[in-house]
């Protein structure tokens, strides 16, 4: 258990660099987001804030209180995943309105929010198999907390990305709409697994599934653009994503 003692203050990295990606995103019209981007925001960052003070619950002698928030804290990675889910139609409504007026977005073409509806289906599925695994493991610690700390590493990307892309467009804004916007994903996702190593590295868990699988997740984001592009990804999500 001492292993753990200072895990809280680690899971507090994440949660920082989490938010300062969706900051502006979110923030910055804030009145202007749709319900489901409010509820979506906020699922997410108490899923975030319960992986900070569960550990500290757990190793501080608090088992009972851990115990007990752990239920609630399922019922919020149920809302993570299904929150996520249900605006994946936003996506696809999105690319239609990117097509309609192409120069309203730029360089970002429909191709683009197609490739991020499909690595976002894959990475609340993966989150999903984290949550369950943690649960089916959750009277062995090692499996139990690293299962449950590696969801964080599956699902950073949307809010890092979008910040680190928001500000590479600004930097790059003279040459819109001339800007290659898949290159800020390449140091996002090196950032991402950067942090996931570190932690596998501190905890001794390099060779753990949980770490093979957020590895695995956070390298499929990097074929976004010829996912988004292939035609027949684009006709399965049409027709499995429907409002």
């Amino acid at each position: 258990m001492n292993k753990y003692k200072s895990l809280h203050k680690w899971m507090i990295i994440p949660m920082v660099f989490m938010q300062l990606g969706i900051f502006r995103d979110y923030w910055g019209d804030f009145s202007d987001n749709a319900w489901s981007v409010h509820i979506h925001y906020w699922t997410g960052t108490v899923w975030y804030i319960y992986l900070i003070i569960q550990p500290y619950f757990a190793t501080h002698g608090q088992i009972a209180r851990h115990r007990t928030n752990g239920i609630i804290g399922m019922f919020i990675a149920g809302g993570v995943c299904l929150t996520a889910l249900s605006m994946l139609h936003r996506d696809i409504v999105t690319t239609e309105r990117a097509l309609a007026t192409p120069e309203q977005f730029g360089p970002f073409q429909p191709w683009f929010f197609f490739g991020v509806a499909a690595v976002e289906i894959v990475m609340m599925t993966a989150f999903a198999y984290a949550v369950i695994k943690s649960i089916l493991h959750r009277k062995q610690l090692e499996n139990h907390s690293w299962w449950l700390i590696s969801t964080v590493f599956i699902i950073m990307m949307p809010a890092l990305g979008r910040g680190i892309q928001n500000v590479y467009v600004d930097m790059h804004s003279k040459d819109w709409p001339n800007i290659n916007i898949m290159i800020p994903i390449y140091p996002t996702q090196a950032l991402i697994i950067g942090m996931l190593l570190l932690g596998a590295w501190k905890y001794r868990k390099f060779k753990h599934p949980a770490t093979y699988l957020a590895l695995g997740v956070n390298l499929f984001i990097l074929l976004l653009e010829p996912i988004g592009k292939s035609e027949n990804v684009q006709l399965l999500l049409k027709a499995l994503i429907k409002g």
